[in-house]
């Protein structure tokens, strides 16, 4: 019979909150991810699943709060960012064309272009 295998469940919650995987979570506590998933199960009576839901909910929250202090703080990408995520901006290109362009060709080294004689 093997060792039981015990999860430290403050910890558990702060892996969720940096967005640890399952595989990721599973070794850190030495164990494989079924007998993570019923240790879950079995403490707060809810899947592993809807447990991982809740607790990487908070680490998105401070997340998405830590970016938009910095926002507001005036980093410009950050600024940027928000826009582009949550105000729907995006970079766009004028592609309008202003005045006629005129294609000159190529001068080669060998070939320099005639004078004119005035």
């Amino acid at each position: 019979m093997g060792k039981v295998k015990e999860i430290d469940w403050e910890a558990l919650d702060k892996l969720f909150a940096i967005q640890a995987t399952q595989v990721e979570i599973a070794g850190w506590f030495d164990m494989n991810v079924t007998t993570l998933e019923n240790k879950v199960k079995q403490k707060y009576g809810i899947t592993y699943s809807e447990y991982a839901e809740q607790k990487k909910g908070k680490g998105k929250i401070s997340m998405r709060r830590s970016q938009f202090q910095r926002a507001e703080a005036g980093s410009d990408t950050m600024l940027i960012w928000w826009g582009k995520q949550y105000l729907g901006q995006s970079d766009k290109l004028d592609s309008r064309i202003i005045e006629d362009v005129k294609i000159l060709p190529a001068v080669l080294p060998d070939k320099a272009p005639e004078k004119k004689e005035e």
